[in-house]
């Protein structure tokens, strides 16, 4: 999988726009094949900054009820949150609320 592949999109949410800015944590939606060793390496490549630390999860589907039974209305996804090191931010996030 080539770098600029895995990260997606970053996920702006009111939670993680206030913990980028406390925290200094990003939160990005990422390749499904997508592991911690590559999510650091794509953050670090395309934003020049270190990263400290990973967390992954998987984010399941949304189902919705019909008469025939239930319907999978948006697939899972796989959400990365990084942890950057101190000094470092994310110009994307910044000025978002």
């Amino acid at each position: 999988m080539h770098i600029y592949e895995v990260l997606k999109r970053p996920v702006v949410t009111e939670k993680s726009v206030m913990v980028a800015s406390t925290d200094n944590r990003y939160t990005f939606e990422v390749d499904m094949r997508a592991n911690k060793m590559l999510v650091a390496d794509a953050v670090a490549t395309a934003f020049n900054v270190a990263v400290d630390d990973v967390h992954i999860s998987v984010m399941p589907a949304k189902t919705r009820r019909t008469r025939k039974g239930t319907a999978i209305r948006k697939p899972k996804w796989k959400k990365a949150i990084v942890q950057l090191a101190p000094g470092n931010t994310i110009q994307l996030f910044e000025g978002v609320v």
